[in-house]
């Protein structure tokens, strides 16, 4: 155990070292008064310092703030960048088409190849692009119901599937509710979202079987709530069920791209009739895409002739715009690679078997959670079934404590719960430094 006054005087501690040694983000975080609350975007408040860190420049897995600190970044923009800041060929892409125009509402050549690259790595035939992975998910969602005529999708309690507004539901205490982030929802959303635990095959069957579900919305293991594992031979059961009661069954890939080359169901199994990927398949460019089997293509294909003349459909005008096709061009075609993956499941392992060694080290009842390049630092001994006990295993006092005091050293994880990304040009010697400092973090937090 780790005592709570040994936390609040290493938080206290590590705060004004924080504030000391970045004088430029405290400065440019009170000029900034022609943003609500200081910053261009709310999630840039989320991190577990008591100002955010303000960025000058990115390059592999090194990010530098305008205080002048270099940081060893595995946090990676929450996937945005898992490939790695601004690579070579994504840079010469950009710069090229830069000069070339960047929306034409045309598709383009690289378009062609796009497609193509999409459907040889993910092994699903048909592709769409938008401008995030949130509107792919809305889109898909549509499709679904459109499909087959049923209202209602099911999702799993403390998912992420960005910021679609029919997934804000929670189970608490076993009841359904509107998740209370969700402001200004005038809608109840629970006659047309179910949520159940995940890894809960009863519910699950109970719930498909009813003939109401339009689709499945899913990501292959949790990310949003921590790392929720999915149990053996619960996604085998999950797409037997979904076949058996003309269920569709949509992964939303857009983190667990990271388990390996293709994705997590591609890697693992099983695959699903519809994928969303989105953030790092443009390497930060915004930008996302969603593919479907060749028999979902053909349902499309025929609910679109009962739209009437002249609606062709929902979406964005810069939705596959000339910079995101070469964006993603660059990137499916140069850097997401068989070897870059090699090189991130390696140094993951590393990373791995370092935080382990700590923990042990420590005897603390904690463990982490490792899928592919994707590695989380949990501070409870069992390894969560679903959303409820993962949100009952999150110690925010000490998660956000622990993330702090490697920020001051920097080391830059994930701000939402201390989730770890490992790039294709992450040293070993930046997975071993990160090792290093959290134990020297724990090693004074049992000292106090």
């Amino acid at each position: 155990m780790i005592e709570r006054a040994a936390i609040e005087m290493m938080r206290a501690r590590e705060v004004a070292r924080f504030v000391a040694a970045n004088p430029k983000s405290l400065a440019q975080s009170k000029a900034s008064t022609g943003w609500f609350q200081g910053v261009p975007f709310h999630w840039m408040l989320d991190w577990s310092t008591p100002f955010p860190i303000v960025a000058q420049e990115a390059s592999g897995a090194t990010l530098t703030s305008v205080d002048g600190q270099v940081f060893d970044d595995f946090c990676l923009g929450d996937t945005a960048s898992m490939f790695g800041h601004s690579p070579q060929p994504l840079v010469d892409a950009l710069t090229t088409q830069a000069g070339q125009g960047l929306s034409y509402m045309l598709p383009t050549s690289k378009g062609a190849d796009v497609g193509d690259m999409l459907a040889a790595m993910f092994g699903l035939p048909q592709w769409q692009v938008t401008t995030t992975a949130s509107e792919a998910n809305r889109a898909v969602i549509r499709w679904c119901r459109g499909l087959t005529g049923r209202d209602k999708i099911l999702i799993f309690n403390g998912c992420y599937h960005g910021a679609v507004d029919d997934v804000f539901v929670d189970l608490r205490d076993g009841e359904a509710v509107n998740r209370p982030s969700l402001i200004g929802q005038v809608q109840d959303l629970l006659p047309t979202t179910v949520a159940i635990e995940f890894n809960d095959v009863d519910a699950l069957a109970a719930a498909l079987r009813g003939g109401d579900i339009a689709c499945v919305l899913a990501e292959p293991l949790m990310t949003n709530i921590g790392m929720v594992r999915d149990a053996p031979g619960f996604l085998e059961t999950l797409r037997a069920l979904c076949d058996e009661t003309g269920t569709i069954l949509v992964l939303d890939e857009t983190h667990t791209i990271s388990s390996g080359y293709g994705g997590h169901s591609n890697t693992h199994g099983p695959k699903p009739d519809i994928m969303v990927v989105g953030k790092s398949i443009g390497g930060g460019v915004p930008c996302a895409v969603y593919g479907f089997t060749d028999e979902i293509a053909e349902k499309m294909a025929a609910l679109n002739q009962s739209r009437p003349p002249g609606h062709s459909g929902i979406g964005t005008t810069l939705s596959a715009n000339a910079l995101a096709i070469s964006a993603m061009h660059a990137m499916l075609g140069q850097v997401i690679t068989r070897d870059a993956y090699a090189h991130m499941l390696t140094t993951a392992d590393r990373l791995v078997s370092g935080l382990n060694a700590v923990i042990a080290a420590h005897r603390l009842d904690w463990h982490v959670s490792h899928v592919g390049a994707r590695v989380e630092l949990i501070c409870s001994t069992v390894p969560p079934r679903n959303g409820s006990e993962a949100r009952a295993a999150m110690d925010h006092a000490l998660e956000s404590t622990i993330h702090l005091y490697l920020a001051n050293r920097g080391i830059l994880l994930a701000p939402f719960h201390n989730m770890m990304l490992v790039s294709p040009v992450t040293s070993p010697a930046q997975v071993d430094r990160l090792a290093f400092e959290l134990n020297n973090a724990l090693t004074e937090l049992q000292a106090s």
